[in-house]
């Protein structure tokens, strides 16, 4: 029997998410998204059936949201869990996910990361590819950490923050929310809430 994925989301994002559920055993994938028109017929190599606001009137196994923006991210996610929509996470089958770590639903695991024990993945985030999340871990609610960003042991990141790509946490951390980690900057103090860092070693813009 098919298992069909919704994905809420058809851009560049969303062609890896649907990218990662056929090959973790999603047999289609069809996409809804709000620039949807009636002569839309496809999103790269899936099909782009109908806006987001109609998703409940398709049948799927579950349901994604491939969106980068994280506040509708979240908005999104929030809407299928309250219309009892079966919201899933996925990872990639060439991912490493330790029997131990804790991935809450909505989260993507892409191509070559790495979650260790004892890590925690909240709602609706994401961990890109081969980003590295170490032992003990807390990535906080539809956060992002990037492409080739390495977290040490024991680091904790707030809500809605973005880990640019390449990015390096130095153990036991506490980055806040809304936070944003420039590409390449090296993180070895605590950083609060609201702010960018850049740099090596990371500093307030």
């Amino acid at each position: 029997m098919n298992k069909r994925l919704g994905v809420i989301g058809a851009g560049g994002h969303g062609k890896v998410v649907a990218d990662v559920a056929e090959r973790s055993g999603w047999t289609q994938v069809i996409f809804f998204d709000a620039r949807f028109t009636s002569d839309d017929s496809d999103h790269a190599y899936w099909p782009l059936v109908a806006a987001p606001e109609d998703t409940a009137t398709y049948e799927c196994d579950g349901y994604f949201v491939a969106i980068g923006n994280s506040r509708m991210r979240q908005q999104w996610c929030e809407w299928l869990q309250d219309n009892g929509l079966p919201l899933v996470s996925l990872v990639d089958p060439s991912a490493v996910v330790s029997d131990y770590a804790t991935l809450a639903p909505g989260v993507l695991i892409a191509a070559g990361a790495v979650v260790n024990v004892d890590s925690c993945i909240s709602l609706g985030a994401i961990v890109n590819t081969r980003a590295s999340v170490d032992h003990d871990c807390h990535i906080g609610a539809y956060s992002h950490i990037c492409p080739a960003a390495s977290l040490a042991g024991t680091v904790k990141v707030g809500a809605h923050s973005w880990l640019g790509i390449g990015s390096q946490i130095k153990q036991g951390i506490c980055i806040g929310d809304d936070v944003i980690v420039g590409a390449g900057a090296t993180v070895i103090t605590d950083i609060s809430d609201n702010l960018t860092v850049v740099g090596t070693p990371a500093r307030p813009l």
